[in-house]
């Protein structure tokens, strides 16, 4: 019998610590259980997960379908993707019967990548392995579980990058049923026609974004810029922020995030130019890595940066109420706290 193999690398960072692990350990059951009811699925699916965080860990071996239970999924220190792909390989060498001349090895493995953020090892070398000797052997499917992911590393392994932004439990469930879908689809075909190219169903009315390549680029470390309107005016300004050096004047890697970035001016721009020539793609920072304060480049309002409830950025005076230039809300002046927002950035 030819098995389809399907592989579940799981990131379990200490990021997905609380509701994001817990949504998975149940979407892992419940992909599991919608599978169990369909005579396909019954009939070639073998399932395996591989957890990583700092290291990689099998938590199950390729197991035929109607005996496998989902594993609890432990939680460690980093993100290791490159490891967590050396483990699939080995998991695919070991496990997967390839095809030779006398006999029909296994169909094309289907894997499924979750990870909710960027490595911390230095996968480049797994990467390249991958792509020589097993991406035209397997069909990776990776999915960002929320934006904080740069997707342009995960387009270096594979060119179907999902972007799971809304990840409410119904957002998940949804998710975990388009998954099922996806494998019920494929078991189909490589049953019925012995086509093992990868069917994916349509992402319409969930929310789940294929990522087209070069559709999400990286901003640039050494700067952050905010996008910000003078409440008083109407125009637009943009408000620049460097990385901070060490007291030695040494500039660090910018993993030393704690360092943070100083206020270097607000400038006035020309809105209509600055969009037409915008990609409109943005970056998040936390407020408590930025330093300093401008007054408004344009009206000369004290406070420069005053994030409103629509996520927008704009200026406030000595009014005691204020209206965002943006969405038109109205309200009073407060205090985001020590821990600061995340607001919107632009690429640099």
């Amino acid at each position: 019998m030819r098995r389809l193999p399907i592989y579940f690398l799981i990131d379990v960072s200490e990021s997905m610590i609380g509701t994001p692990i817990e949504q998975v350990q149940e979407g892992m059951r419940s992909i599991i259980q919608n599978l169990r009811t369909d005579p396909y699925a019954l009939e070639t699916v073998f399932v395996g997960i591989i957890a990583f965080a700092g290291k990689a860990l099998t938590l199950s071996p390729l197991t035929e379908l109607y005996k496998f239970y989902p594993p609890t999924l432990p939680i460690g220190g980093g993100t290791s993707l490159g490891a967590g792909l050396d483990a699939l390989m080995r998991e695919i060498d070991s496990s997967v019967v390839k095809t030779t001349m006398e006999k029909k090895g296994d169909w094309k493995p289907i894997v499924f990548l979750f990870t909710d953020g960027n490595p911390t090892d230095n996968y480049q070398e797994a990467f390249r392995r991958w792509n020589n000797r097993y991406r035209n052997h397997a069909n990776l499917v990776a999915i960002s579980l929320g934006d904080n992911v740069n997707t342009l590393t995960l387009a270096q392994i594979t060119e179907n990058v999902l972007l799971l932004k809304d990840t409410s439990p119904e957002s998940f469930k949804q998710f975990f049923k388009w998954i099922s879908d996806s494998i019920k689809a494929t078991s189909i075909s490589v049953t019925d026609m012995g086509d093992d190219g990868l069917r994916l169903p349509s992402t319409q009315g969930i929310n789940l974004e294929k990522v087209k390549p070069g559709a999400h680029s990286t901003p640039d470390e050494n700067f952050v810029v905010l996008h910000g309107r003078c409440q008083t005016t109407h125009g637009d300004y943009l408000v620049k922020y460097a990385r901070k050096t060490n007291f030695f004047g040494v500039e660090l890697p910018s993993r030393y995030n704690e360092l943070g970035f100083r206020l270097v001016g607000a400038y006035p721009v020309n809105g209509a130019k600055y969009a037409q020539l915008s990609t409109g793609e943005e970056a998040r920072v936390n407020t408590s890595n930025l330093t300093g304060i401008p007054a408004c480049p344009c009206c000369g309002n004290q406070l420069g940066v005053v994030v409103c409830d629509c996520g927008k950025i704009f200026c406030v005076g000595d009014s005691g109420i204020n209206t965002c230039p943006w969405c038109g809300l109205e309200g009073t002046l407060g205090e985001a706290g020590p821990e600061g927002l995340d607001i919107s950035r632009g690429l640099g």
